[in-house]
């Protein structure tokens, strides 16, 4: 089974636990404490779109996507009714290009780390690259090879495993351990990183 089958069969299943329901203390924190203004962002992955609703109502114009129709079908639901700039698209991000691009700012939460092959996570890094501007921003919550566990959770990546997929498309401003948003008792240990596109050409990958 394909990747997006199996999200899309997770999201008619229920089967979701990271969908907390609410938008990660992560990206709050970010946001406000970073002064990252607001701007057009893209949110890769969006799910049901906690994070995406969260930015609009902190004025950034959203696009959120995602490989599922179930997850962004609920997501346009839950923005129906908020006050700011919020759409929703079913996307393969890593095949297909936003025609809204550039953006100032990318986000995503648990979306690079899915990808299992370096091949794959620094094309990954290459295609955000290429929809943001100049000097956009993109910050990521990964999930954490430093954690022992003896329960499931999301994938796991070391530093190693992101600086080499995105330090030839982006500089690293911040890379710090924290946790994922979570209604365990124990949440999953991330890493949130902060990175800025470097100022070299960057084409859009088809």
């Amino acid at each position: 089974m394909l990747k997006e089958e199996s999200f899309e069969k997770r999201y008619k299943d229920g089967d979701t636990p990271w969908d907390t329901g609410k938008p990660d203390f992560n990206l709050i924190h970010a946001v406000t404490s970073m002064s990252i203004k607001p701007c057009k962002a893209l949110d890769i992955g969006c799910g049901t779109g906690n994070n995406s609703i969260w930015l609009a109502q902190n004025d950034f114009d959203v696009i959120g996507i995602d490989t599922s129709e179930v997850a962004t079908q609920k997501a346009a639901e839950k923005a129906a009714d908020i006050k700011g700039n919020c759409t929703f698209l079913v996307v393969n991000f890593l095949k297909q290009n936003i025609e809204k691009a550039p953006f100032g700012f990318a986000f995503d939460r648990g979306c690079f780390h899915t990808l299992d092959s370096h091949e794959e996570r620094r094309h990954f890094a290459e295609k955000v690259a290429a929809h943001l501007e100049k000097d956009g921003l993109w910050f990521s919550i990964i999930g954490n090879a430093d954690e022992v566990r003896h329960h499931p959770g999301p994938p796991q990546r070391t530093a190693a495993d992101i600086v080499n997929s995105i330090e030839p498309y982006f500089e690293i401003l911040s890379l710090i351990s924290s946790q994922f948003e979570s209604n365990r008792p124990n949440p999953p240990r991330a890493w949130v990183c902060l990175m800025r596109k470097r100022n070299n050409d960057c084409l859009m990958s088809k």
